[in-house]
């Protein structure tokens, strides 16, 4: 699932280990000499964690002698997905389809951000605004992973400019 948000399956990657390396500034111990400080933080990112979350390591900031080093805060963000849109813990998904699709019936075939394939019937009536709304295929709700938000659909149809006779008799 990261990987279809951030491009690789961590943020963090070729930063080490999956953590991100934190640099303090040289510090100088009892006896004069300078000794260069680095410890790596490690973020566990959880399913449906959402922009604007913030991880705070307690004191893991630049640190001087005889100084209480800053805390080190991260703040999620969220890149643009090329097929869902996501509003709170609900992933918005449009499929174009033909008036002719509207007319004979349509089912809608949707690649999950886990990799499942979902196949589902459309049985109302498709029009314009009509959106169908699939329960518990959205984003995990990060309080209680085992539940998900929704899922909607949102359908753009495509009107043909013109009709050819006998597409109107077939109509």
């Amino acid at each position: 699932m990261l990987a279809e948000f951030f491009g690789r399956s961590s943020p963090f990657d070729g930063m080490g280990g999956g953590g991100v390396p934190r640099k303090a500034q040289s510090i100088a111990d009892e006896s004069g000499k300078t000794m260069p400080v680095e410890e790596i933080l490690t973020i566990n990112i959880k399913p449906g964690w959402k922009k604007g979350t913030k991880i705070t390591f307690l004191e893991k900031g630049n640190e001087q002698l005889n100084v209480i080093a800053v805390d080190t805060v991260f703040v999620i963000d969220e890149k643009p997905h090329s097929v869902f849109t996501r509003d709170g813990n609900d992933l918005t998904t449009a499929q174009k389809i033909s008036l002719a699709e509207v007319l004979s019936g349509y089912t809608a075939t949707i690649t999950t951000l886990d990799g499942r394939k979902l196949s589902i019937p459309i049985n109302n009536v498709i029009h314009p605004s009509y959106e169908e709304i699939i329960p518990r295929e959205g984003m995990p709700i990060p309080k209680d992973p085992s539940k998900k938000g929704s899922l909607p659909i949102q359908f753009n149809i495509k009107f043909p400019a013109r009709l050819t006779t006998e597409q109107k008799a077939g109509i």
